[in-house]
């Protein structure tokens, strides 16, 4: 079968808020299980007979803030949030990190995205909302199913998050999340959607506590959980929760995602009741569930160099798993393959214990290293280790690549006996990137709220100063093409990664951040007046659109002026191949036609690539010359009339001033070549400065309109005013605008008005793909919709793994009336072991 690849993952894990922190404290062998005092067991409402019981062990895996929520980022209000089991709550911040994760945006991917996903007893309807005199006594008693019961799990992510695949919620106890895992793949095979996610969630009530020791229970009596351990006697609970994201192989290397590991195969099946118990393992089963995942991955045993076991811990269970793990290996070879369990650092996540252990799995393979077991110092003696194909680790150590890929297993096995095994192999090697030639990146934030925006840029700075492997151009093109794009957003254009991290730290950054509110583009074609040798040199070299529009008038241009333009364009060699001279003819500045041309040139270029960037103008206004690009630009002449046209204008107005006399005949013969170039209608208003506002067609059919413009154009202020009185327009100017922005200053019907430059003035230093980006964020700022994919051009840069969305939490809470909750049932005698 066709490979799945783990393109996203996500984590809220104790002693771990994400998968980073996870994976540091599993290399650096961290216990992440906590204590409780007496006070803060009595505090978060545990009955006082119950905790101060001597079989009472207040020890547990638990995570922060889990009684908090970013209602507003999901549009709750108040008493859906407080109504809302917190489970469903922590599990769609987490689909959406783990959607984050894979570099896409679900409103912009191709295809349907799944959820298949199972979560802990849901106790908070039961033990808060129910033991609440107010709760009771409102109508949100009649509607508060829906947020608290497993079934909705599922698919309250899926509308959250707008995911339009299959949405399923998973039950089967200690193996849910990894049979979600199971069938989340499934579906991907059968096309029945292109991305899933799947994992799950556990969080008790109340969030922080510990447990009872029974006698003949899985619970360890000194709150550590030992796997395979000699002097092992349980597990601990833990609380969190998991979710990877999912897709076939073939797609993820098709959208250059970013891949952290391969499942090779996967199997489920039940013990049925060949075993002692409904409680009680199966050897027998576990073995053929590890065997069939095996055979459907088409793997050896000899190539698994690294099991994550269910390893609870027990002294039951860990000895038969051991035994299954074997019969399943069949091999003779002994001590090869390391075996260790997470419930050892966090605890047994019950629902979620199946994803968590697939989340250390993949994180060995990326990261290379096997990481350590700990709470483990000799072998239980039940287990017969030295006769099995494998050990356990007890430090981090490297994990070479073998004759075959790293591969690894996860098991995870259920009381009630639904058992589930995945293989996994390393990701590829990523293809070779295939970089752009820009020398400046775009960098975009957004969020819904201006702390949240400050939250963000802070996180990025963090990430892109510890992780010196993310080049900046993957960074530049995850945020623009992987994450959604809220109202509050900032742009900023950097060179580097220190001018990154510089500009994401700078506090309040004038004209950084801003609220988007849609506003349509005025492109402004400034003409001759406008144009600068040189300026455009690194577009050039850097934009393939540009470039390609460039060329093209310059050999339309040639049989005019008998030079190639590049050489009056770009005197500096701008591609450091050529000399400009080898171009052609020596550049003749003094040929009239020549600079027009070159600005003629210029500007359609800068124009062609911000339409092929999305970027479509609502109107076209031209000062001077400029307005044969912008008839152009607006349908009314073609490409080669157009070029043709300026230079004919160029022409008649150098010998109208040798000769003045001759300007109505020049003119004359300037409207007539004009007209018999058969112009057509405005496709979108375009000014003419021979009314000074918008062409009509009968206007541009008109020789002495023409004329006029040539003769005796209207001002350009007048274009202005036209396009002053279209409302929520902002003028994109094909060079650059320090000029129109004093002429705007200077009209009051104006001053509203911005102008954002597509190059650099002459008195700043900056590199005009530097000015490029900076109007391109600008614009995305002003709700532009921007085609990101064409922004990339022929490049080929990755997906990237970048801090996820910076939730803005708020306790939201309902607590029984007496502020403490009964002792769930359990009368003493029935758990105590004494």
């Amino acid at each position: 079968m066709e490979p799945i690849a783990v393109v996203g993952l996500t984590a809220r894990l104790p002693g771990a808020p994400t998968v980073d922190a996870f994976w540091r404290n599993q290399r650096d062998g961290v216990e992440s299980i906590s204590r409780f005092s007496t006070e803060q067991l009595t505090d978060a409402g545990w009955p006082k007979e119950m905790i101060t019981h001597p079989d009472y062990v207040p020890a547990a895996g638990v995570i922060e803030d889990a009684d908090r929520f970013d209602a507003d980022f999901f549009g709750y209000t108040r008493e859906q949030a407080e109504i809302s089991d917190p489970q469903q709550r922590i599990f769609a911040e987490s689909v959406w990190h783990a959607l984050e994760d894979t570099g896409h945006d679900p409103a912009r991917f191709d295809g349907s995205i799944g959820v298949y996903a199972g979560c802990f007893a849901s106790k908070y309807l039961p033990l808060n909302l129910l033991a609440n005199a107010r709760f009771r006594g409102s109508l949100a008693a009649f509607s508060a199913r829906p947020y608290n019961d497993k079934d909705f799990l599922a698919t309250r992510a899926a509308y959250l998050c707008d995911l339009r695949g299959p949405a399923m919620t998973v039950q089967s106890a200690c193996s849910t999340s990894l049979v979600a895992i199971h069938l989340a793949c499934q579906a991907l095979l059968g096309h029945e959607c292109d991305m899933a996610l799947a994992g799950g969630v556990a969080l008790p009530i109340p969030l922080i506590g510990g447990y009872p020791v029974v006698a003949g229970g899985i619970f360890a009596r000194d709150g550590h959980c030992r796997p395979f351990d000699a002097s092992s006697s349980g597990t601990v609970p833990g609380y969190g929760v998991a979710v990877v994201a999912l897709r076939r192989l073939s797609d993820a290397l098709a959208d250059n995602d970013n891949i952290r590991a391969l499942i090779l195969g996967s199997a489920l099946n039940n013990d049925g009741s060949s075993k002692f118990g409904f409680n009680a393992p199966s050897m027998q089963a576990q073995a053929e569930v590890i065997a069939t995942a095996q055979a459907v991955a088409g793997v050896g045993a000899e190539s698994i160099g690294y099991v994550e076991a269910h390893g609870t811990g027990t002294p039951l269970g860990d000895p038969i798993e051991l035994a299954g793990l074997t019969q399943a290996f069949g091999t003779e070879e002994r001590g090869y393959c390391a075996i260790g369990s997470t419930k050892a650092n966090i605890g047994h996540l019950d629902a979620a214990a199946g994803a968590a252990g697939f989340t250390r799995a993949v994180l060995a393979l990326q990261h290379a290293e096997i990481p350590p077991s700990i709470n483990y110092d000799a072998p239980n003696p039940a287990l017969l280790l030295e006769r099995t194909p494998f050990y356990v680790p007890t430090t981090a150590r490297p994990w070479p690549r073998g004759a075959t890929p790293r591969r690894a297993g996860v098991s995870a096995f259920a009381v009630g006996g639904t058992n589930a095994h995945i293989v996994l192999q390393e990701a590829p090697a990523p293809r070779p990137a295939a970089p752009g030639s820009r020398e400046h990146h775009l960098l975009l934030l957004s969020a819904r709220t201006p702390r949240a925006l400050d939250d963000a840029a802070a996180a990025l700075a963090e990430r892109l100063e510890g992780d010196e492997d993310l080049h900046l151009a993957d960074v530049a093109h995850t945020l623009q093409v992987g994450r959604r794009a809220f109202a509050h957003r900032r742009h900023l254009v950097c060179r580097d990664r220190a001018e990154a991290v510089a500009a994401l730290r700078e506090a309040a950054a004038p004209g950084a951040a801003g609220t988007a509110k849609a506003r349509r583009s005025i492109f402004v074609l400034p003409g001759s007046a406008g144009h600068r040798p040189g300026a455009a040199a690194e577009v050039y070299r850097s934009e393939a659109v540009f470039a390609r529009e460039v060329d093209h008038c310059a050999e339309l241009a040639r049989p005019l002026l008998g030079q190639d333009l590049r050489a009056l364009l770009f005197p500096a060699d701008p591609d450091g191949s050529r000399a400009a001279a080898d171009r052609g003819a020596d550049a003749d500045r003094t040929d009239p036609r020549a600079t027009a041309l070159a600005a003629f040139t210029l500007q359609w270029a800068l124009a062609r690539l911000w339409q092929s960037w999305g970027v479509q103008p609502a109107a076209v206004i031209g000062d001077g010359d400029g307005e044969y690009v912008a008839a152009c630009l607006a349908g009314v002449l073609d490409l080669p009339d157009a070029l043709a046209v300026t230079a004919a204008a160029a022409l008649a107005r150098a010998r109208t001033a040798a000769d003045p006399g001759s300007a109505d005949a020049h003119a004359a013969a300037f409207a007539a070549d004009v007209v018999g170039r058969n112009p057509g209608p405005p496709r979108l208003f375009y000014s003419t400065a021979a009314t000074g506002t918008w062409a009509t067609a009968e206007d541009t059919a008109d020789p002495a309109g023409w004329a006029r413009q040539l003769s005796a154009p209207a001002p350009f202020a007048d274009a202005l005013r036209a396009a002053a009185a279209l409302a929520d327009h902002v003028l994109l100017v094909m060079g650059p605008a320090d000029r129109l922005t004093a002429d705007l200053g200077r009209q009051e019907d104006t001053r509203h008005l911005t102008a954002l430059p597509s190059l650099g003035s002459a008195d700043t230093d900056r590199a005009g793909l530097a000015t490029l980006l900076d109007t391109l964020g600008t614009l995305w700022r002003a709700a532009t919709d921007i085609d990101w994919d064409a922004v990339r051009g022929t490049a080929r840069p990755r997906r990237v793994s970048l801090p996820g969305y910076p939730f803005q939490r708020t306790r939201y809470w309902i607590g029984p009336d007496t502020g403490s909750y009964e002792p769930l049932g359990l009368e003493e005698p029935s758990w105590t072991s004494r």
